[in-house]
């Protein structure tokens, strides 16, 4: 029981750790296009990304499957950077261009999480070296995954609430406003990332 409180620690930094504040940028430009009476949908996302992230992690772990390292640490910032750029179908305001935006972030939030979930793969490798059984660890870490990331949307939704409902800002400025900011903290990790 104590290694498992020990992964999901491990897996509640790994998110929050604002050295390597990609999740958090993720998260963000997520949760930006959504009101906070629509928690339940940013939610869904988190845990698609959870699943996905634990996937290539035991994929990793168990010897099925290794990402090239480089190649990993670019494709990060662009699914953040693509992740922001969709949000436009939220500020255009169509019903059908609203769910084909939802639809998008879950393929890109599926994807991230794969991407992301074998960038950390080797690092979560060393410290598996020594278990004998993987499944518990592997579980733990998604768990703590799990609740840093909803605590990340949570605090998105209520900054989107207080801006958006307490203080009168336009919800297409607020998503337009945001995924900006998101796009430009995230062009100098494009360009560190780049691999050619």
């Amino acid at each position: 029981m104590q290694d498992f409180w020990f992964y999901i620690k491990l897996g509640f930094n790994h998110v929050l750790d604002l050295g390597a504040y990609d999740h958090i940028l993720f998260l963000a430009a997520l949760a930006v296009p959504f009101a906070f009476k629509s928690w339940k949908q940013v939610v869904v996302l988190a845990t698609i990304f959870t699943i996905t992230h634990c996937v290539s992690l035991a994929l990793s772990v168990y010897g099925v499957a290794t990402v090239d390292v480089g190649l990993i640490e670019f494709l990060i910032p662009i699914t953040i950077a693509a992740a922001a750029i969709f949000n436009g179908f939220y500020i255009v305001n169509e019903k059908n261009r609203v769910e084909i935006g939802f639809y998008f972030h879950c393929l890109v939030t599926a994807f991230f999480g794969l991407i992301h979930g074998f960038g950390f793969s080797n690092y979560f490798k060393m410290l598996m070296a020594e278990e004998e059984e993987k499944v518990g660890p592997l579980l733990g870490f998604a768990t703590g995954i799990e609740l840093s990331q909803v605590a990340i949307i949570l605090m998105v939704l209520l900054l989107a609430f207080v801006l958006q409902d307490v203080l009168k800002v336009k919800k297409r400025i607020f998503i337009a406003l945001a995924s900006i900011l998101i796009l430009l903290i995230t062009i100098p990790m494009l360009i560190e990332t780049f691999p050619f």
